[in-house]
């Protein structure tokens, strides 16, 4: 007589499971190799972007604008005092 294990059932409870945790990783790797940086971080303390550019201020767009041209002086001067009022102020 040949014995052997019937392990199959095994495999069964198994294998529901296995898929299961695979097509959790290939949704955690789709979704982590997608993504854009947030540009939260130590980068973002600095005032610097994820590519390493620096972000312009409020009021250095303000500043550009009026040196282009695009607006005027009194509107650049009203800009300027909204931004001062309503600056957030440092935690």
């Amino acid at each position: 007589m040949v014995m052997y294990w019937d392990g199959g059932w095994v495999w069964m409870a198994f294998m529901p499971l296995l898929w299961i945790a695979l097509i959790g990783l290939i949704v955690w790797a789709v979704i982590h190799l997608t993504r854009r940086p947030s540009g939260r971080g130590d980068d973002a303390d600095r005032g610097w972007m994820p590519t390493g550019t620096p972000r312009e201020t409020p009021e250095e767009i303000l500043d550009r604008r009026f040196a282009s041209g695009e607006i005027d002086a009194d509107a650049y001067h009203e800009a300027r005092k909204h931004l001062a009022t309503y600056r957030p102020r440092p935690r």
